[in-house]
């Protein structure tokens, strides 16, 4: 069983970010990917960006491409981990946190 806990999430100002972070209990060992989903009011959770543990190399959902960070919608953000090899199936992830909340005002 992996325990997971995201921190960060809080209230930003409109075309702000804040810097979430996911963290494990010492000694877990995280098999191959972690990534990071959010949902928003009557939105399924959508996977928004992933990571490979045993290298490094990351994915960042199309739909998010180009914006500055990934956490600009107001959304509930969890963070997640599987040992499936292909970080960017979002489907495969079965380890999950509680999420933190990020809010956006204008």
């Amino acid at each position: 069983q992996v325990q997971l806990v995201e921190s960060g999430g809080g209230s930003v100002q409109a075309g702000g970010s804040l810097k979430l972070s996911c963290t494990a209990p010492r000694n877990t060992y995280i098999k191959n990917c972690m990534g990071w989903f959010r949902q928003t009011a009557g939105k399924d959770r959508e996977g928004v960006a992933a990571i490979y543990t045993e290298d490094g190399s990351t994915y960042v959902s199309h739909s998010l491409r180009g914006r500055f960070a990934i956490s600009q919608d107001t959304a509930m953000y969890y963070c997640a981990a599987t040992s499936a090899i292909r970080c960017r199936d979002f489907s495969r992830y079965n380890y999950w946190g509680q999420g933190t909340q990020v809010t956006v005002s204008s």
